[in-house]
């Protein structure tokens, strides 16, 4: 299919170009008919509040009840979400992701006494019914999941009263959602070609690559302006968010909001502390590369809007989808021919919705149920970046096919801790493959900066990112309030930190705080870090050391969540609980540097 730079209407796109989530549900009758299903097995599921402690009979029949409700819910859900991805427009499936949500919070307060009930059960005796039922063996690492968290539960009341209160304590992300989405507008600037344009979330980026230093200019400028317009608004909403973490953790008993967030995926505090600390030793290799940007562009000062744009034109060509997957195939070679037999009948069995459409949601992601295809979402548009979110989002994608073989549906999942370790590794092998492979040194210096790019905006923003989370924590824990001055003099300081004294650090990009939408997923980003630390490391092994490097990643793509992250990667060969891979990681970067200062 061409590059039609149009957008089209959704049936104008060829069936082969597009998901087969009708493989889910054939139509909206057999969704509702699940979604039925689902409140009609909540309902069922109460019978055993009271019980659990019974017999291991007992409770090997509620958590076969436990799963098949989940799953059948999770179905729902996806499905309806997915549908409306397709086209935002449509208000039947805006209806249906409505309906998924409510249905959703209505079993989470049907089903939130199984889990304090269940601790009530002394876990001697929980142990002593794993070894009597045979069923139960499965379930262990989950119990064990449970019990290391016992002292975080709170009672059965407690607990129904926290899951229907849910809808309520995550409505700051829903404010600053509309904000951000919807109410907020950036005004237009003159684009490179004399043509007005509307500086939007979609083009900024694109804006600030621009060779034409005042386009970045302006639209840094119209960014910013209309975020300081909202800031107090926006610095309530943080801080009422930050609060709710806060607190949240209090009630919960744990010793602070950093704490509560990492315990879930079993990760130590020290494991956050080092990658911040790791990142800052080597932030004169972050600086020096700023020297190099300053060189490269020839400008006499480094602002924030000079960041972004490449050192090196970026290649006009355009990618065809169908080069792409050859591009893909060829880079993926090292992963043997199971994990590409597999891969390829994905991107021809109805995984993959390519092309943009009118109302489609923007950007690219993974989904799925447990048992549906691992679908992908993207916005295919002919880049060498599109090409990127291909090989990141099939990633992703290989991950859960070789999770949902393997496991059963309690660890049928991933945290984010090791899921983007697995999309993060294909990027790497791309970039790999296409720096042995480049024709010219313009090439080369086009695909390294590239890569440093790479490095950049994921390590040590995600870290810069995280170091913020941490002291915003940390000031609402000690009684500080979060104002719009307060949160952009830490910030300001935190930038001039990370960018070094060869950058300017404009006044407005003390407001960035305002616009990061996955600050209200605290104590998220810096999964990102970490997860492409481990890759960088995992990508060197499977290169260097071949068939038993690759067939270990297998294995732990194919673990899912059957036992905590730090151990999971571990199976494929890297340490996260120790700060070596994130030393590693730099060391790299500092050897990219290199690489690209020889060629000038």
């Amino acid at each position: 299919m061409g590059m039609d730079k149009k957008a089209k209407q959704r049936r104008d796109i060829p069936q082969e170009f597009k998901w087969d989530i009708e493989d889910m549900f054939a139509d909206a009758d057999q969704w509702e008919a699940a979604m039925k299903k689902s409140l009609d097995l909540a309902e069922q599921f109460t019978a055993f509040s009271g019980r659990l402690g019974e017999s291991g009979e007992v409770l090997l029949e509620a958590m076969k009840a436990r799963d098949l409700l989940w799953m059948t819910a999770e179905k729902v859900y996806v499905y309806a979400r997915m549908k409306r991805d397709e086209d935002n427009r449509v208000g039947a499936t805006q209806a249906m992701t409505d309906k998924a949500q409510t249905m959703l919070a209505k079993i989470s307060a049907q089903t939130a006494f199984f889990t304090p009930e269940l601790l009530e059960v002394p876990e001697e005796t929980v142990r002593q019914y794993i070894e009597a039922v045979e069923g139960l063996k499965m379930y262990a690492h989950m119990f064990d999941e449970l019990f290391r968290e016992k002292e975080h539960v709170l009672t059965k009341a407690e607990e129904n009263i926290l899951a229907q209160m849910s809808e309520i304590t995550s409505a700051t992300n829903d404010i600053f959602s509309m904000i951000n989405d919807a109410d907020i507008k950036f005004g237009t600037i003159v684009g490179e070609d004399g043509e007005t344009v509307e500086v939007t979330h979609g083009n900024y980026i694109g804006l600030m690559q621009s060779h034409d230093r005042r386009v970045r200019k302006e639209a840094f400028e119209h960014m910013y302006a209309a975020y300081i317009a909202q800031k107090n608004t926006l610095a309530t909403t943080y801080n009422y968010n930050t609060k709710t973490d806060v607190v949240s953790a209090r009630l919960r008993r744990y010793g602070s909001a950093m704490e509560a967030a990492l315990s879930g995926d079993n990760v130590s505090t020290d494991v956050y502390n080092n990658l911040i600390a790791v990142v800052n030793e080597y932030l004169p290799q972050l600086h020096r590369y700023m020297g190099l940007r300053k060189k490269m562009l020839g400008v006499d000062e480094v602002h924030m809007y000079d960041v972004y744009v490449p050192l090196v034109e970026m290649p006009k060509e355009e990618i065809p989808y169908e080069r792409a997957l050859e591009m893909i195939n060829e880079a993926l070679a090292c992963m043997g021919g199971d994990y590409l037999s597999r891969m390829n009948k994905g991107f021809s069995d109805g995984w993959v919705d390519v092309y943009e459409n009118e109302g489609k949601t923007s950007g690219a992601y993974s989904f799925g149920s447990y048992d549906s295809k691992p679908y992908m979402l993207l916005n295919y548009d002919g880049k060498l970046q599109d090409v990127f979110t291909v090989i990141h989002e099939m990633g992703h994608s290989m991950h859960s096919c070789y999770t949902r073989e393997e496991q059963p549906f309690v660890y049928g999942g991933h945290s984010i801790f090791t899921a983007e370790v697995a999309s993060t590794v294909n990027e790497s092998l791309l970039i790999h493959h296409l720096l042995k492979n480049a024709k010219d040194v313009e090439e080369k210096k086009y695909l390294l900066n590239l890569h440093i790019e790479e490095f950049r905006t994921t390590l040590f923003r995600q870290t810069m990112f995280a170091e913020f989370e941490k002291m915003a924590h940390e000031a609402v824990e000690s009684g500080e309030v979060l104002t719009a001055e307060f949160l952009a003099e830490q910030y300001y300081a935190l930038n001039k930190k990370y960018f070094g004294e060869t950058v300017v650090c404009d006044d407005q990009i003390a407001y960035e705080w305002s616009r990061i939408p996955h600050f209200y997923n605290s104590f998220y980003v810096y999964k990102y870090a970490t997860g492409y630390s481990a890759a960088t490391a995992l990508s060197k092994k499977i290169l260097t050391e071949g068939e038993v490097a690759r067939d270990n990643y297998i294995r732990f793509l194919k673990s899912g969540e059957c036992d905590y992250p730090v151990e999971l990667l571990k199976i494929a060969g890297v340490d996260m609980s120790q700060p070596e891979p994130i030393r590693q990681a730099m060391e790299a970067f500092k050897d990219l540097i290199d690489q690209l200062e020889a060629l000038l």
